[in-house]
């Protein structure tokens, strides 16, 4: 039992020393942890957790592992030198705090993620995918048709789902030819960063940026030109590589399931109540969310009580053999469940974002996020500054960035927000993996979209970066 007690005392003894607050308390401030010891195993594990978090595809362990653990322990440490120093509730408010906003964007995710999901229950990208598959487009005809879907889409459903969708499309009708089906991809991508840059609920930062009230609902839309611009400038250069060949359609049919127009509905007015709400009541707007999807709870209770009674009578209205068959089908389908929506969430993204969050949350804390705050925004031009941030966000994941940003709330005109929001959705876009939507059609692409067929046209998306940022310099210079 003693020698245990002394086994153990050593790592405890290293511990109590390597945090101690006397070893790195600042005479003239004792909270400032950026030179401490504390500040810089912070950094240290948060780079850590990011380069798992970028080596996902390699190592195949999911991104919000590493993250969540890099959270637990940063603010394992602050707590202990605070709790040391006799400020435990300082330490304890600023996490909950944090903890907050985060729940806000969780649940606000939720709701548009289970959302998407029902549509996807029922049938209604299938759909859409059927039918332009049976057109008989030419591929330069759904090289603009995918794009321009992707921008308009991505405002509304989020640019992971409206990328692997228009994706599906462009592998069934480009096939063989690996150049169309590079060239629409890149377009894909660049168009559904674009159009979510316009948009509140288009990308997790642009609604990140509404929560926090720097940029009201309606400011968004000053971004619709220039972000317009940032999709067409490399859109009208690819196009020109790509084929005019006809395409013929495979005969493929998706019939929308019941309900599937009705809860359309119900997501618009879904996303009126989180508007109307936050403008008018100036409440959250995850208030509003959240009750629309109460009226989705209430609609699929409806679906489920009244699926037998429905099929029933539709059968027996019909005379048509197939479509006889069809309604017998639909209807021997296990019920509409909205709970298994909710679990289809996309749970890993939800929880990689607590832990990117937490992570920036606790090195604010500390103290980094004041000091990059100077150095970029108080020495610099904030035009340079979000510039940069763009960039940065075309290798670093776009949300921390934003987050960070957000956290150091730089004293900044409507104008230059918007721009940091322009900049860091559309920055994504300058390489594959800058963003969900171009990792996740690498992975659906294998082989055909990767990370240097995407780069090999990075000029030419460079010169859409550029000229979106022009565009808002100049048709919103009242609002700088």
């Amino acid at each position: 039992m003693l020698q245990r007690s002394k086994a153990l005392s050593v790592p405890l003894t290293f511990f109590a020393v390597l945090f101690s607050p006397n070893l790195f308390a600042n005479t003239n401030d004792a909270f400032n942890l950026t030179n401490s010891g504390i500040g810089y195993t912070a950094i240290l594990l948060f780079a850590i957790a990011y380069c798992l978090v970028m080596l996902e595809d390699v190592i195949h362990m999911r991104k919000s592992k590493p993250v969540i653990i890099a959270a637990g322990f940063i603010w394992a440490m602050i707590g202990y030198y605070y709790s040391q120093n006799g400020m435990g509730p300082e330490a304890e408010e600023a996490f909950r705090s944090n903890l907050s906003e985060y729940a806000e964007l969780f649940f606000f995710l939720l709701v548009a993620m289970t959302y998407i999901n029902a549509m996807e229950d029922r049938q209604l990208f299938d759909a859409l995918r059927a039918w332009m598959v049976n057109k008989g487009f030419s591929l330069r005809l759904v090289f603009w048709l995918t794009g321009f879907l992707a921008f308009f889409i991505s405002p509304v459903a989020d640019n992971l789902t409206t990328a692997l969708l228009m994706c599906a499309i462009v592998m069934k009708v480009g096939r063989d030819n690996k150049k169309f089906i590079t060239l629409a991809c890149i377009n894909i991508v660049i168009a559904a960063n674009a159009g979510g840059a316009f948009s509140p609920f288009g990308d997790i930062t642009t609604l990140m940026v509404w929560q926090s009230g720097v940029v009201e609902f309606n400011g968004f839309f000053d971004l619709f030109i220039p972000s317009l611009v940032n999709f067409l400038v490399p859109a009208i250069i690819m196009s020109l590589f790509v084929s005019k060949e006809m395409t013929q359609g495979d005969g493929e049919v998706a019939h929308m399931k019941r309900g599937a127009r009705r809860m359309v509905a119900l997501f618009l007015a879904t996303i009126c109540c989180a508007v109307l709400g936050h403008s008018l009541l100036e409440m959250p707007p995850v208030l509003g969310m959240m009750t629309g999807l109460g009226f989705l709870q209430l609609f699929a209770f409806f679906l489920r009580k009244t699926q037998d009674r429905y099929y029933t009578v539709a059968i027996a209205n019909s005379a048509d053999e197939d479509e006889h068959q069809r309604l017998r089908d639909l209807g021997s389908s296990v019920p509409f469940d909205i709970f298994n929506k909710v679990a289809k969430a996309e749970w890993d993204t939800l929880l990689f974002f607590y832990g990117v969050m937490v992570c920036v949350g606790g090195l604010g804390f500390i103290g980094y996020l004041s000091m990059v705050s100077e150095a970029m925004y108080g020495n610099w031009n904030p035009t340079y500054a979000n510039v940069l941030i763009g960039v940065l966000s075309s290798i670093v994941d776009n949300i921390p960035v934003m987050f960070a940003v957000l956290s150091m709330h730089p004293d900044m005109s409507t104008g230059q927000w918007l721009l940091v929001t322009l900049t860091a959705g559309v920055g994504g876009s300058l390489l594959s993996i800058g963003s969900a939507a171009g990792v996740a059609l690498m992975g659906q692409a294998r082989g055909i979209y990767t990370f240097g067929a995407h780069i090999k046209w990075t000029p030419v998306i460079v010169l859409g970066y550029i000229a979106s940022i022009v565009v808002h310099l100049w048709i919103n210079s009242a609002l700088f």
